[in-house]
């Protein structure tokens, strides 16, 4: 419960500016840290959301941040950038 009550305070900061792509109806999102009641299986075998219109923004914003990004990676439509790092010699 503590996952999906942060989500949810974390969801009025803003989306890091370098995510790109767009939401690809994978649900992934939807089943964090339990299945959202809304999440409704479709016959085609992906999930779709019943109230995708009018959804709340910790679900609107997801993934706000890389963090949560890398918990449905996999799936997901959106992307972050690598993080490159480079040693000091």
């Amino acid at each position: 419960m503590i996952p999906k009550i942060k989500r949810t305070f974390t969801s009025l900061l803003p989306v890091d500016k370098n995510r790109t792509g767009e939401c690809n109806g994978c649900g992934d999102c939807c089943k964090l840290p339990f299945r959202c009641v809304f999440l409704k299986d479709m016959p085609d075998g992906l999930s779709r959301c019943a109230i995708y219109n009018v959804r709340p923004p910790n679900c609107r914003k997801f993934p706000r941040s890389r963090a949560q990004w890398e918990t449905v990676k996999e799936n997901c439509g959106f992307h972050f950038p690598e993080i490159k790092v480079e040693l000091k010699q």
